[in-house]
């Protein structure tokens, strides 16, 4: 895995880099082939608070955690252990019903249907004219709306477009403000 690493407001220290380096390549352990993927990794340091952010793009998903503490070490730590705990609740409970056709890890890392992305809008709000700033295109994985909500939450966001595997329409989940999901389907 190629990791990109950068400080803001911090100087990444080679310890730091052998550090972040040493930790996410304990992920590898979960996939059969290496990892070709480009991982991002952000330090940071607000008021006495040092923030750790990994983003892993991967075929078909994105890992992504985050955490934020008084040392940087255990937030590296910690973040590991966030993208761990990802990696183990995506093999487990969304390919459960693939067991028979091979093993998980393989079925983890492979995906036939190409690329799932996230779809992000960042509309500009204080312009009156409702200007789009930035619009993205991607292709729809078919899944179902489990699936849909661990994507989601891997990847940080409230809401996740999908192609509804059961009726083969496009669909929403999204994260409702109760901690629930929530549906959107057409008409």
């Amino acid at each position: 895995m190629n990791l990109s690493i950068r400080g803001q407001q911090i100087e990444v220290t080679d310890a730091l880099k052998d550090y972040v380096d040493k930790k996410l390549s304990r992920l590898e352990k979960y996939f059969d082939a290496p990892l070709n993927s480009d991982g991002a990794v952000t330090l940071s340091t607000t008021r006495g608070l040092h923030t750790v952010e990994v983003t892993i793009p991967l075929k078909g998903i994105v890992l992504r955690a985050e955490d934020e503490s008084d040392d940087m070490y255990a937030s590296i730590d910690a973040v590991v252990d966030k993208l761990e705990r990802q990696i183990r609740k995506h093999k487990t409970k969304v390919n459960r019903k693939f067991r028979q056709e091979g093993s998980l890890k393989t079925l983890f890392v492979e995906d036939p249907t190409g690329t799932v992305a996230t779809a992000e809008l960042d509309v500009d709000t204080e312009d009156d004219d409702l200007e789009v700033v930035r619009t993205k295109r991607f292709m729809l994985k078919p899944m179902d709306v489990e699936e849909a909500i661990l994507q989601m939450n891997m990847v940080g966001h409230n809401f996740f477009v999908f192609s509804n595997i059961e009726n083969e329409e496009v669909s929403v989940v999204y994260k409702r403000n109760d901690g629930k999901y929530g549906l959107i389907e057409q008409g």
